[in-house]
């Protein structure tokens, strides 16, 4: 697939998907949405890949959807009429639920790690979307703004869900109602982002952590703590320990599980199978 509003790379084991709208700060739009949700189908269903990093070219990670087609919404416009259904695409793993079905909350039902890696601005709806993965490597000097409310819209694309989640109701109103600025420092001492790098270093980081892991963990291993941890925030207690015991005990008659105990016993690293969207 030639993609326009995206850079799609695989080096085993890391997909990167680079949003590449540089002079726009890599703002959204429609084509750019499809091409991401047809690249991380791509990238789940790549045998090769392990870990999936999300960042943008140039100086900014993404400021939100493209003030061009918003102004185009603000006056009743659906959509600039434009033809994607070459990128139609179905990622993530539908036997977790309907919940990871609504708009961007497939991302949570990626069978494989999703990593943003934050290099500079990153406001409204790519503030929401970074909230929809797994994990956040914020440089420095980047900006952050939930920007809604200075648009006169409302909390928007579940970020109402994920940002209360990994920040705190209180720090989560904060941000929505005021829209104030704040730089990845703030963004990493409030709980928003789980590592703060230097400028510059974001994207190698993300690249680094997917390697490791891919060295020393098993794919299937981490597909199935992903689907536990989301899966499990919707559950009562006793529903989630029964599940997990069930999901365990399949675990205990993988292959993965005879290769981690033998490697650990033989003082050499583990060679675990990789999985795809089928597995």
């Amino acid at each position: 697939m030639h993609y326009q509003d995206i850079i799609y790379q695989v080096d085993d084991p890391v997909a990167v998907i680079k949003f590449n709208r540089p002079d726009a700060l890599n703002a959204f739009t429609r084509r750019m949405l499809a091409e991401i949700r047809h690249a991380l189908a791509a990238a789940e269903e790549d045998e090769s890949v392990v870990g999936i990093v999300l960042t943008g070219e140039g100086r900014g990670f993404c400021p939100g959807m493209d003030m061009n087609a918003l102004d185009s919404m603000s006056d009743g416009n659906s959509g600039d009429g434009e033809n994607l259904t070459e990128l139609k695409a179905q990622p993530g793993d539908a036997d977790l639920g309907n919940n990871f079905q609504v708009t961007y909350s497939y991302f949570m039902s990626i069978r494989k790690p999703v990593i943003a890696a934050i290099n500079g601005a990153c406001a409204g709806l790519g503030l929401a979307i970074a909230t929809m993965t797994d994990l956040r490597i914020v440089e420095k000097s980047a900006k952050f703004s939930t920007a809604f409310s200075q648009r006169g819209l409302i909390a928007e694309h579940g970020i109402s869900w994920t940002l209360p989640r990994l920040i705190g109701s209180g720090n989560a109103l904060d941000l929505l109602w005021s829209a104030r600025k704040f730089t990845g420092e703030e963004a990493k001492s409030i709980g928003l982002a789980e590592r703060l790098v230097d400028d510059g270093e974001s994207l190698i980081t993300a690249v680094e952590y997917i390697r490791n892991l891919a060295a020393s963990c098993a794919p299937k291993s981490l597909q199935v703590m992903k689907a536990q941890v989301y899966r499990h925030m919707n559950m009562e207690l006793g529903d989630a320990m029964r599940e997990t015991n069930d999901w365990m005990a399949a675990s205990l008659q993988r292959d993965d599980f005879r290769e981690g105990v033998r490697s650990f016993i033989e003082k050499r690293p583990p060679n675990f199978a990789r999985v795809k969207a089928a597995d």
